[in-house]
């Protein structure tokens, strides 16, 4: 049933991430990317690793996402699209993309890995729990330090978006 999970989000991973590098609109591959950082979320859930996944979520599909749309809205979308950034690359590209897709196929149609698969760690709260106490203990300010850090980048992207006004 593992397997089945596993193989099914690892899947829908492959295909989001070729849509983030395939899509002509730069707001469909970052939409493409968050589905991509949730289906490896979904894979840390599996392997039993709860924190994991939620940092995925946060720090990835929350902050990074964020910035990423960022730059789309800064730029000049229209023109961007319509620019190739190699022409006459696709066939190249292409079969690299199947080799390398074939490649990862065998790998794990052969392996022995998924017949015996074993959480990878065996662990309660007990480590999140001590891994927030000595986050917000030990290392407070450094944390309030990055997330001012962030929000001054967040005012000054508004900023540098925003339109002159006159």
């Amino acid at each position: 049933m593992d397997q089945g999970f596993f193989l099914l989000f690892a899947t829908v991973a492959v295909i989001t991430a070729l849509t983030v590098v395939v899509a002509r609109n730069p707001v469909h591959s970052a939409l493409a990317l968050m589905a991509c950082f949730l289906q490896i979320s979904a894979v840390f859930v599996l392997l039993e690793a709860p924190f994991l996944a939620v940092i995925q979520i946060f720090v990835y599909v929350g902050a990074i996402m964020v910035l990423f749309l960022f730059v789309i809205m800064m730029i000049d979308v229209r023109e961007a699209v319509l620019q190739r950034f190699v022409p006459g690359g696709n066939l190249p590209a292409l079969v690299l993309l199947f080799l390398l897709g074939v490649e990862m196929l065998v790998l794990v149609l052969w392996s022995d890995r998924f017949s015996v698969m074993e959480p990878a760690a065996t662990a309660g709260g007990d480590q999140v729990r001590q891994l927030s106490t000595t986050l917000f203990a030990d290392y407070l300010l450094p944390f309030e330090v990055a997330s001012v850090i962030l929000l001054a980048a967040l005012v000054g992207a508004i900023v540098l978006a925003r339109k002159e006004q006159g």
